[in-house]
């Protein structure tokens, strides 16, 4: 399996291709930019490795506690973590559900010192809907950018882990075919 700083130099070196593709099919800027930040994003800071003490999870610096629990239900390079589309769905969920449980806290909290009213619920509902709708090229591209940046750190990992069984296989080869000459 590559290293950390491997997937970041295929991240970074596969990033032109990205912006150059995605530019060429969309003619839009704005969703360019958006496609190549989701999969920049995904590639140095949340990919698949999330589920170890990686580089990617490092980077998250004071917030990387907010990953334990994910790294504690999720055994690693598993399809939960590394499999197309499900691993990246589980993680923008998990994260989604992390930062709006911690908004929920806040709020909560500032509700109890200062009292103002206000109804999370409604305001979900009502803003979540606004933003799918309203921005649905722009959700698409972000989610499809953080699609391709796990799938280059998967499909690398693949490639890798085949090439070493390969290796291996042809020194066991070599090793037996020696041991015949004896």
């Amino acid at each position: 399996m590559p290293s950390g700083n491997t997937h970041d130099r295929i991240t970074l070196w596969t990033l032109p291709w990205i912006v150059g593709i995605s530019y060429g099919l969309t003619r839009n800027s704005g969703l360019t930019l958006i496609l190549s930040g989701g999969y920049l994003f995904s590639g140095l800071m949340f990919g698949p490795d999330l589920d170890i003490r990686s580089i990617q999870y490092k980077r998250w610096g004071f917030l990387k506690g907010i990953w334990i629990p994910y790294r504690m239900f999720f055994r690693h390079r598993s399809l939960f973590t590394h499999g197309p589309i499900i691993g990246t769905c589980i993680r923008v969920l998990y994260l989604f559900m992390v930062i709006a449980w911690l908004a929920i806290l806040l709020v909560g909290i500032a509700q109890l010192f200062w009292g103002f009213p206000w109804n999370w619920h409604k305001f979900v509902l009502d803003k979540s809907y606004l933003l799918t709708h309203k921005y649905l090229k722009e959700t698409m591209a972000l989610l499809l950018g953080l699609e391709l940046g796990a799938m280059s750190h998967s499909i690398s990992d693949f490639i890798s882990s085949r090439h070493k069984k390969r290796l291996q296989k042809k020194q066991a080869k070599t090793a037996k075919i020696t041991q015949v000459k004896r």
